[in-house]
């Protein structure tokens, strides 16, 4: 798959942008132009940071680090309790996540993942007006490296590269100050499986600000 994510994120950002915009729901008038009529501040443009644990799976094994990124979205509401949006996000696990193992023939083999790019649509459900309960699917793109050693330490096989894959998550939001620039906080899973049987998981927190 040739498609970035950075662009997949802009066309679905532009997409979603013109079906919300047709939407009553979204009027802003002169006279409240920071929350919408249900009373909520899910919608415009959010930035956030993202912090928390990394697990990078391949060869049937796994660890676990720290990783930290950011998110750059635009999210809407339809009627009453809806909100959708499209996102795109960056994650890094310091300096990489690697699994090793020894093989049958003395070989031992590292798989190492590094940074993930991602394009996601995001749906949610409003349980309070400061409330969301969301799930998201899309694209990511992640920089990986395969090693194989031999016995004696000597590299046989090196590979440096980057996996295509698909993003699947869900988490709650909460919005702790309304006005012209809204601060949030979310707690969020994320699965990613990339080609050639690995995949990530990401349990994390974020921390944010909407702008109207």
């Amino acid at each position: 798959m040739k498609i970035k994510a950075t662009t997949l994120a802009a066309m679905l950002a532009a997409g979603l942008t013109a079906g919300i915009a047709a939407q009553p729901a979204l009027a802003q008038d002169s006279g409240s132009p920071e929350i919408a009529p249900n009373g909520t501040s899910f919608r415009g443009i959010r930035v956030e940071g993202n912090f928390g644990g990394d697990r990078f799976r391949s060869q049937g094994d796994h660890n676990d680090k720290f990783g930290y990124g950011g998110t750059v979205g635009f999210d809407g509401t339809l009627g009453e309790r809806i909100v959708i949006g499209a996102e795109g996000s960056f994650w890094k696990p310091g300096k990489g996540n690697e699994n090793c193992n020894g093989l049958p023939d003395g070989n031992s083999i590292c798989h190492k993942g590094f940074e993930e790019w991602g394009a996601a649509v995001r749906a949610g459900f409003l349980a309070t007006p400061q409330l969301l309960v969301f799930a998201k699917g899309g694209y990511v793109n992640g920089e990986q490296r395969r090693r194989i050693d031999g016995p004696t330490g000597d590299t046989l096989v090196y590979d440096h590269y980057r996996a295509d894959g698909y993003q699947v998550g869900g988490g709650v939001e909460y919005t702790l100050t309304q006005g012209r620039l809204p601060v949030y906080v979310n707690a969020q899973y994320v699965y990613s499986d990339y080609h050639g049987h690995t995949s990530r998981q990401r349990l994390m927190g974020g921390v944010g600000i909407r702008f109207k």
